[in-house]
């Protein structure tokens, strides 16, 4: 692993060989996917609102190291924010989580951003039963 990658960071290496929340959420309200497996990184985040927060998030990434600790973090980072505050979310938040990111990695916290907008949007245009039904 080299500098060149960033794969020298001890917060990318952690959440890379120590993921969290790998997998699907059973009968997610919301999921969005986006890259190409062409371009090399796929990342998807599903996520579970309750009250109008997120309750649960988790990842499946194709990718390379940085990409799935990126989608790591943001699925701690997203956690118990409001949809609105998710709608906000930014690659920037995701590299200042990791320690920071290189150049040739910067893609890695936009898929991220992507996604957990994607996510959401897929959650505000899903119809919802009214209360109490």
């Amino acid at each position: 692993m080299s500098d060149e990658h960033g794969h020298d960071n001890a917060l990318v290496l952690d959440h890379f060989f120590n993921p969290r929340n790998v997998g699907d959420v059973p009968d997610a309200d919301g999921v969005g996917e986006v890259g190409a497996v062409s371009c090399g990184d796929v990342m998807r985040i599903s996520i579970k609102v309750k009250d109008g927060r997120i309750s649960e998030a988790r990842f499946r990434t194709f990718g390379c190291g940085t990409s799935i600790a990126a989608s790591s973090v943001t699925t701690e980072l997203i956690r118990g924010r409001t949809v609105e505050e998710a709608l906000k979310f930014s690659n920037t938040e995701v590299a200042a989580a990791l320690g920071g990111i290189p150049p040739a990695k910067s893609h890695c916290p936009v898929l991220a951003e992507e996604a957990v907008k994607a996510a959401v949007a897929d959650y505000l245009l899903k119809p919802r039963k009214p209360a109490g039904t």
